[in-house]
């Protein structure tokens, strides 16, 4: 009985969050509830649970975590400036005389929108609200203009400096410290890393739609009629943006600053970038403040609910059972990593990102890294595969955002429909790492050198 005590906690959390009660009082109430059994069935020492204010000490005080609150302040900050809507129409005048223009700029400003706030359901409702009228009024495919939105706002999963890199890295970095007592692997690795397949994935997304619209050109007409954009304000709306996310990224690549200096500068730059486009005001400061507030809040409650309850599953020997569970799967690490990415990406229908990366990462990462597996590219093939799981239907994340601004002329099944080939795009690039794992290693590896 006792050895199926961890999977029937993990599965009480599971069916508590499906029933909507709040992430962090999910996680800390479910720990707390059967480390009370534990303890009065004796099958748990209730001294190991005076770890749980050491580890609730070390996630407030981990330096790496303050890139969180900077990261999000810079992406609510370029949001509030109209950064997004200024991006669109500047890539919509360059982009849209030729097939399939405006479905590539929203590729490229989903790019860039990841780059600045990787925050995937505000870049894809943003995009949703802008583009997509526009995009249908110009005698765009209904599929290929919503799958469009929806899979360049997931973007955000993937390219640096995504909020989900961050706590990724920080998670499979802690479970690397648990197995070998210390290791090479940090955030600004993992950022790295997920250079090359973040960009892979995007030149797959703008050859899918170049070819759709080669093949067919009523799915996506090109625009005559569009004026010529002005210099200054593509030097605005462009160039600006463009130089801040390279001063963030750039300065990680090189080594000058960690992940959390680098945030620290998005965040003044993007301030300076409000000011530039003369969208800043206290008021409207003040408004970014308590929205990052918020949302850092939420993220570190979470974060604290879910140390306590690694705890707890660790005492009633759930690692354990998890370790052995994976080692006798057929097929070695192989069959390890399919089990545990196939668990990932349907837990992504009901979880949220954090919750995945601080209940499930912390449970089967130590297992996979014990097993010989590279935490980089363990790290970027998780992020790739919630990428999927939230882009596909019919219980995708970034599916329901866009449904919630999508006018009632479009069907969901349209939305459905045009998501599919994109997660074609991403399951080809997940067996594509896992038959050349280079593609997340050697970056990192060679900039290490």
């Amino acid at each position: 009985m006792m050895e199926w005590v961890p999977f029937i906690m993990f599965a009480f959390v599971c069916l508590a969050l499906m029933a909507g009660y709040p992430v962090a009082i999910t996680l800390g109430g479910s720990a707390l509830i059967f480390a009370g059994l534990g303890i009065a069935m004796d099958w748990l020492n209730p001294i190991m649970l005076n770890a749980s204010a050491q580890r609730i000490f070390g996630v407030m005080n981990n330096q790496v975590l303050v890139a969180v609150p900077l990261f999000v302040f810079m992406g609510v900050m370029l949001e509030r400036a109209k950064i997004a809507e200024n991006l669109l129409e500047s890539m919509a005048l360059l982009f849209g005389k030729i097939r399939g223009g405006l479905a590539l700029s929203v590729i490229i400003v989903g790019m860039l929108l990841a780059a600045s706030t990787g925050i995937v359901g505000a870049t894809v409702v943003t995009m949703g609200m802008l583009s997509l009228p526009v995009m249908l009024k110009r005698g765009y495919d209904q599929a290929l203009s919503t799958g469009t939105i929806c899979a360049s706002g997931t973007l955000g999963q993937i390219i640096p400096p995504s909020i989900v890199l961050i706590l990724l890295g920080e998670a499979i970095s802690s479970a690397y410290r648990s197995s070998y007592g210390g290791g090479p692997i940090n955030v600004g690795d993992l950022f790295i890393g997920a250079l090359i397949p973040g960009v892979i994935l995007v030149g797959a997304y703008m050859l899918y739609v170049m070819l759709r619209a080669f093949i067919n050109p009523s799915l996506a007409p090109r625009i005559d009629d569009l004026p010529k954009i002005e210099l200054t304000t593509l030097f605005k709306s462009l160039i600006l943006p463009l130089i801040l996310i390279f001063i963030v990224l750039g300065s990680i690549l090189a080594g000058v600053a960690t992940p959390t200096e680098a945030a620290a500068i998005g965040a003044a730059g993007s301030v300076i970038l409000a000011l530039i486009q003369r969208q800043f005001s206290f008021k409207k400061l003040q408004d970014v403040m308590q929205s990052t507030t918020k949302t850092s809040s939420m993220v570190f409650m979470i974060l604290i609910g879910a140390s306590v309850f690694s705890l707890v599953f660790r005492a009633l020997g759930g690692d354990a059972q998890v370790h052995h569970l994976l080692e006798q799967m057929p097929g070695g690490v192989l069959g390890a990593m399919i089990v545990v990415m196939l668990v990932m990406f349907l837990l992504g229908f009901i979880l949220d990102f954090i919750e995945i990366i601080y209940v499930v990462v912390p449970i089967v990462a130590p297992v996979l890294l014990a097993m010989g597996v590279d935490p980089i590219w363990l790290g970027i093939m998780i992020a790739i595969n919630l990428q999927t799981s939230f882009l596909t239907p019919p219980f995708g994340f970034a599916l329901f955002y866009l449904r919630g601004v999508t006018p009632d002329t479009v069907p969901t099944k349209n939305i459905y429909r045009g998501a599919i080939p994109f997660i074609g795009i991403q399951i080809g690039l997940l067996i594509l790492l896992g038959l050349f794992p280079e593609l997340a290693t050697w970056l990192p590896k060679a900039l290490a050198d």
